[in-house]
């Protein structure tokens, strides 16, 4: 796709380092308070979660963030740093036991498949059931089969935006790497596909930002934007990435050309006000803030408003 314009309910990249951070309040749909130091602000460029603007079921949900496929578990489904139970910051989802039996025939179905086209198929059946209880990973390992037997940009990018999911919601640096990795290998046979996929070339870019070359992730998202002025998930992460090297100037400018792009963006308006509140315009940043706070009626993001109108003169 050409664009990432879809009003409302586009979905965005957020930053998971600002979140996660302790102290801070965490709003829905990635908003959260912001941080006040640079110390802080610059934790990890790459700690990023897929969102959608109105609440998609995988909103807090994360992933095993394994290498490859695994039995269906009694266990909770949640990251493997996070054992000792779910918390207000780490909220999980559970496979129920109905869903444990369909895992495991299915696992067993592929395991004693010996047609390749019937594998396949159970493969694509395996990689749908994982990525409804949100192990990203293993809905990405299947997907990936399918894609080395039928090569397709679709097919490329089915199991590279999985592998992504799970780097997205990866809590440790050493899963971050290896899931990141694998999403750029995938993306990176989308766009041979189709170099002009300006989502696959996104995402690879934000995959790059736990990578040893992040400037690479940035030159991509730079190029996207090039092509697509407009993109808002490209507009947002820049916007973010620029709060996190302290460049507020530059993220004022990113949040306000993606207000401009789409005026109910929740989380771009919340960020506006941020950037024009660290860059001493207090009146538009409470411009910026009541906008963000009209567009939601959730109470903790009013909450976080009013403590962020409270800070300004």
């Amino acid at each position: 796709m050409s664009s990432s314009r879809t009003g409302t309910h586009q979905a965005l990249l957020v930053v998971g380092a600002l979140a996660l951070a302790g102290g801070l309040y965490a709003l829905p749909k990635g908003i959260v308070k912001p941080k006040e130091s640079k110390a802080e602000l610059n934790q990890d460029a790459a700690r990023t979660a897929t969102r959608d603007g109105g609440g998609m079921a995988t909103n807090g949900s994360k992933t095993d963030a394994s290498s490859g496929p695994r039995p269906a578990e009694t266990a909770t489904v949640g990251p493997a740093d996070a054992e000792a139970g779910p918390t207000a910051a780490a909220p999980h989802t559970q496979t129920t036991p109905a869903q444990r039996r369909e895992l495991d025939g299915l696992l067993a179905k592929y395991n004693a498949a010996t047609d390749a086209a019937a594998r396949r198929q159970v493969a694509i059946t395996l990689a749908s059931q994982y990525e409804a209880v949100q192990r990203f990973d293993s809905a990405g390992y299947y997907s990936a089969t399918v894609a080395q037997a039928q090569p397709s940009e679709k097919n490329w990018q089915k199991a590279a935006d999985s592998y992504f999911q799970a780097y997205s919601f990866a809590s440790s640096e050493a899963r971050k790497k290896m899931l990141g990795g694998r999403a750029r290998e995938l993306y990176d046979n989308v766009l041979a596909a189709n170099p002009n996929n300006l989502d696959a070339k996104t995402n690879l870019g934000m995959a790059y930002m736990s990578s040893d070359n992040p400037v690479k992730g940035i030159s991509l998202l730079r190029e996207v934007l090039e092509q697509d002025p407009n993109n808002e998930k490209v507009l947002y992460n820049l916007g973010v990435l620029a709060i996190q090297s302290n460049q507020f100037d530059k993220a004022a400018e990113r949040f306000a050309q993606l207000a401009k792009v789409n005026p109910n963006n929740v989380e771009g308006q919340f960020y506006l006000g941020v950037t024009l509140a660290r860059t001493n315009r207090a009146d538009e940043a409470k411009k910026a803030f009541q906008r963000a706070k009209s567009l939601s009626n959730d109470p903790a993001l009013a909450a976080s408003v009013q403590e962020e109108l409270a800070k300004l003169p």
